[in-house]
């Protein structure tokens, strides 16, 4: 369900100041590495990353691309073996994948915080995922848990408060997976490649749960698990409701102690 977090930070020399008083301490830092992710031999895109679960990275990064579905469609997933530091991810694809290598590339650095830098227009990125028809209901007092339920779970921003965390939900509300990432999109990308090494995308009737923000992308990247119930310990925006109301998705907002706002989709809460 949880990841070790022992690759996740390091301990750093800090100064620490408190009343004037300073004093040299060790403080845990979260982990920043770039990922460069290859399929088939070819490089598609490097990313920073907090390093674990590197293939669930790899794999959901192709499942919100909408390249993969099923487990079956994979052959191989390693660390390269001519990168010693570990950051070169080897994925390689059944015959049958299909894959426009010169379309998928992203030709620039994409930074922890952008899940779509190197995406030349907003139409490119609009991936062509059907609008979701799953009628889950879930009850409002179990989506009301789910942020204290994820923080609970986040070892890793416990240590150092450094991190995002994507939560992956039942209807009932218990913790499927959780996965955390100084990215937000990492993180949703590692619980899609969790997912799809266990064969259970489209991910129908689950929950997502993200820390910080809803954006656009997010959206996105659920709607390409199948997953039609999102929530976001912080707001939404604009981009993100829009595409929401348009997948079929509902999106929920500031979902922190008991409150919440529901800006798409109030279908699927039963009160």
């Amino acid at each position: 369900m949880t990841m070790s977090d022992s690759s996740q930070w390091v301990r750093k020399k800090v100064i620490r100041v408190e009343r004037r008083a300073q004093r040299e301490t060790l403080d845990a830092v979260a982990r920043e590495e770039p990922l460069e992710i290859r399929v088939d031999t070819a490089p598609i895109s490097v990313t920073m990353r907090t390093p674990g679960c590197d293939e669930e990275l790899g794999l959901g990064f192709l499942v919100s691309e909408g390249i993969l579905r099923k487990r079956s469609e994979v052959l191989k997933v390693e660390a390269s073996r001519r990168n010693r530091d570990g950051n070169v991810l080897e994925i390689f694809l059944a015959p049958e994948v299909k894959i426009d290598l010169a379309a998928l590339t992203r030709h620039v650095f994409a930074s922890s915080s952008c899940g779509l830098c190197g995406k030349a227009t907003i139409a490119s990125v609009r991936q062509q995922f059907a609008p979701l028809r799953d009628e889950t209901r879930v009850e409002l007092s179990a989506i009301a848990r789910l942020s204290e339920k994820m923080r609970s779970a986040q070892t890793t921003f416990a240590r150092t408060g450094g991190l995002h965390a994507a939560g992956l939900f039942d209807s009932a509300g218990k913790l499927l997976c959780l996965r955390e990432d100084v990215g937000r999109h990492n993180a949703v990308d590692k619980i899609l490649g969790w997912a799809l090494q266990r064969d259970l995308i489209p991910l129908r009737g689950q929950i997502l749960l993200v820390s910080g923000r809803a954006s656009f992308e997010i959206m996105q990247k659920a709607l390409a698990g199948g997953i039609s119930i999102v929530a976001a310990v912080s707001a939404p925006s604009s981009l993100a409701i829009e595409f929401a109301r348009r997948s079929g998705q509902t999106l929920i907002g500031f979902l922190r102690e008991q409150r919440l706002n529901i800006y798409s989709g109030s279908r699927r809460v039963r009160k």
